[in-house]
């Protein structure tokens, strides 16, 4: 076992960021004394966050559930009492087998996110369980679906420019990402390329970090990026600016996108985003003018009801310049399709006896649970934590509070979801375990093997759902593969050219292994779409019932910028709840470090909206819509333009007071993909 004596080993950062950062871990005495970045990985080159610097305080918490446990109050009270492991594979699969006689298998929902990035743990072992008992299909797009969706309708491809590239851009807008906080390297790079004289623009809602660092800072309304981007081909085609040989030999559509764009002028845009025609004339000569621009697409933009259309607007720019010809030039919202597995090897579809089982979308989930046709009556919680993260959370409470639901939850700590379920299985850390990590930025795989021994009797996914495929007496051969085995499948992928000379043996040795990046050189001749082109007009998205050129859709709450009495009711502002510096979703918002860091969630209010409401800096306040309500602290700022209201960070159930932001989000779906629309939401505020 690798977990075996003290020292410096190498080690993979596991959160769901961009990054997936080379570490060393520092072990002393059997525990981590110190995390540092691994200074010899090719892209993170020793530089980590303070999240991760921190982990040890996370992986030694006190409050680390270390045996399994089973409910003896009632849900959501917290009292439980400990049972063997053998006593809780045996309830869980007990229930599941009488539940699947009684109700169908598709009674029983898996519900998991990416809590951890490791391809065993979330996409392995897991997949294989429910697919050999046949539940309910769960569709995880809770965090990029949109944006993906609409990436692919124009580039066909989960893929763009290589980060390394980026520090030969002249012009880096960062278009909806606070990447400060959540893409730290790809603030390093662009550092570089400004040291050569690169200008870096920010376009957000926000003033965050992000636009703070930034040399130019504009602000707009939630939901009208598709517009500005809609503005800014405007003036591309009517200046001149546009690479017509490339349009000809490389896209499809361009003359009926120059003729929509047409009616999206300076002014008309400006109504709609809150941004001076000035700005946006600027904005785009600026861009047109340089000679190698790259967009960074944050993941913001996406998590609205338009979230698809506006990423896919964003991604017709490069096209219209031609700047995926030049040597960091393009964009890119996720490079997650270069590093592609062989998913079908480690989720075993093939063991499901209902292919066409049910979908169920985990932003519904609250809708989900309260079903009483064909209802969930059996759920698996794991790598996740709904009752924070799941939009509409009041909803989703009501439905883990049913008592005929019975509830397993797989986690290191006593979360709000643990509290209301029927058995709690312990979980071990990353640091713990054997498992795989690509990168959805970086072009490196890399390898991470247990630097600690499991504490307590906590276990791993891999070892959770090898056990509960064994007590049910599904394939022998699916539920018996070690670690090992199953990675070498996943790097068993002829499929994917990129994976080439990507092997569990070179990974052992040197740690990191980059992608064979070879076949992007002429990924233009290449691309998966329809037509084989870029695809400024979609013939796939017109024959889904969307819109085939890019557009601009006002969100179903809220006003785009144009003050309209019907759209003024009782929530009046815009509600955006991004993420805070110092936790990644709800990750180490129970830990004392990262709390100190971040000190109580906050409610930004522009003074002319505090000012109508008679509040003042550091008052207590209550936001409200009707889905929910939260009590918070105002911090009065000029931080986004009226109307809107910010709150950083997904803080779990705050002692005497509600604090989850996500009881006030709304569960609708995105126009594209099925994602979740988080940033679509109005609320009014008060004082308290």
């Amino acid at each position: 076992m690798k977990h075996s004596g003290e020292g410096i080993f190498p080690a993979v950062c596991p959160l769901d960021c961009p990054d997936t950062c080379g570490l060393l871990v520092h072990k002393k005495n059997g525990k981590i004394v110190k995390v540092e970045g691994n200074p010899e990985h090719p892209v993170t080159r020793g530089a980590i966050c303070n999240k991760v610097r921190h982990m040890a305080e996370r992986i030694h918490h006190p409050e680390r559930l270390l045996n399994p446990l089973r409910r003896t109050g009632a849900k959501g009270e917290g009292k439980f009492e400990e049972i063997s492991w053998e006593e809780a594979i045996a309830e869980i699969t007990g229930t599941f087998k009488k539940l699947a006689a009684d109700y169908g298998p598709e009674s029983i929902l898996p519900y998991s996110f990416y809590g951890n990035m490791g391809v065993l743990s979330v996409e392995g072992m897991d997949r294989r369980f429910f697919n050999a008992l046949g539940s309910s299909l769960l569709d995880r797009t809770i965090c990029n679906s949109a944006g993906t969706a609409g990436w692919k309708a124009t580039m066909g491809f989960n893929g763009g420019a290589s980060p390394e590239d980026t520090v030969n851009a002249d012009v880096i807008i960062v278009w909806g990402g606070n990447i400060v906080s959540t893409n730290m390297h790809q603030v390093v790079l662009a550092e570089q390329a400004r040291k050569r004289g690169a200008q870096v623009v920010v376009i957000d809602v926000h003033r965050n970090r992000t636009a703070q660092w930034a040399d130019w800072f504009l602000p707009l309304y939630p939901g009208t990026d598709a517009a500005l981007a809609l503005g800014m081909m405007h003036i591309l085609f009517r200046d001149g600016l546009t690479d017509e040989d490339f349009l000809k030999r490389y896209t499809l559509g361009y003359e009926e996108l120059r003729q929509q764009a047409m009616s999206y002028t300076p002014e008309m845009v400006s109504s709609i985003t809150g941004i001076p025609a000035g700005d946006i004339e600027k904005l785009a000569k600026l861009y047109g003018e340089a000679e190698t621009s790259y967009i960074h697409i944050g993941n913001g933009l996406q998590h609205h009801d338009n979230g698809g259309m506006n990423v896919r607007s964003i991604s017709c720019l490069p096209a219209l310049t031609g700047q995926w010809l030049k040597t960091g030039g393009g964009a890119s919202k996720s490079n997650g399709g270069y590093g592609a597995m062989n998913s079908r090897a480690l989720e075993r579809p093939d063991l499901r006896p209902n292919p066409r089982a049910r979908r169920i979308n985990m932003n519904r989930i609250g809708e989900a649970l309260e079903r009483t046709e064909h209802p969930v009556k059996g759920l698996f919680v794991y790598c996740s934590n709904p009752l924070v993260v799941a939009p509409d959370a009041e909803r989703v409470r009501a439905g883990f509070e049913r008592e005929d639901l019975f509830t397993v939850v797989h986690d290191l700590f006593m979360t709000d979801t643990a509290r209301y379920a029927d058995i709690i299985l312990p979980a071990t850390s990353t640091f713990e375990n054997t498992d795989l990590y690509s990168s959805y930025w970086h072009h490196y795989i890399q390898l991470q093997e247990p630097v600690l021994p499991a504490p307590g009797q906590c276990k791993s996914n891999f070892e959770v759902f090898s056990l509960l495929g064994k007590a049910m007496g599904f394939d022998a051969e699916a539920f018996s593969q070690t670690e090992e085995e199953m990675i070498q499948e996943a790097l068993s992928y002829p499929r994917n050219p990129y994976l080439n000379g990507v092997s569990l043996e070179r990974l052992k040795e040197e740690r990191h292994v980059k992608l064979d990046m070879t076949p992007k050189q002429t990924f233009l001749d290449n691309l998966p779409t329809p037509s084989g082109k870029i695809e400024l007009y979609s013939k796939s998205l017109e024959l889904a019932g969307l819109p085939p050129l890019p557009t601009y859709t006002p969100l179903k709450e809220g006003y785009d910028g144009i003050r309209r009495p019907e759209l003024e009711d009782a929530y009046p502002l815009m509600f955006i709840s991004p993420p805070n510096h110092n936790f990644l979703n709800s990750t180490f918002s129970n830990v004392a470090k990262h709390q100190g860091m971040e000190k109580e969630p906050m409610l930004q209010i522009h003074p002319e909206d505090a000012a109508a409401r008679g509040i003042t800096d550091g008052a207590d306040v209550t936001v409200f819509n009707g889905r929910g309500r939260i009590e918070i602290k105002a911090r009065v700022m000029d931080k986004m333009l009226p109307g809107t209201v910010i709150s950083q960070g997904l803080w779990w159930e705050g002692k005497g007071r509600s604090q989850r932001s996500n009881v006030l989000t709304p569960d609708r779906l995105s126009d594209m993909g099925n994602g979740a629309t988080f940033f679509s939401s109005t609320v009014e505020v008060e004082l308290r």
